[in-house]
């Protein structure tokens, strides 16, 4: 499982979990390889994609 933050460079295109500080995941959102991270709702969520 690959972890990202907001403003990071996306290593592959896909869909990422997008998952709250609980290890919730509470959306998705659609990332192009070499694009940036969107922002997130909360400076404690993170982006999750399978390797």
């Amino acid at each position: 499982m690959l972890k990202l933050s907001s403003g990071e460079i996306a290593p592959k295109t896909g869909v990422y979990s997008v998952v709250s500080h609980s290890g919730k995941c509470i959306g998705t959102v659609r990332v192009k390889k070499g694009d940036r991270m969107p922002p997130t709702q909360s400076a404690n969520n993170h982006f999750e994609i399978d390797a």
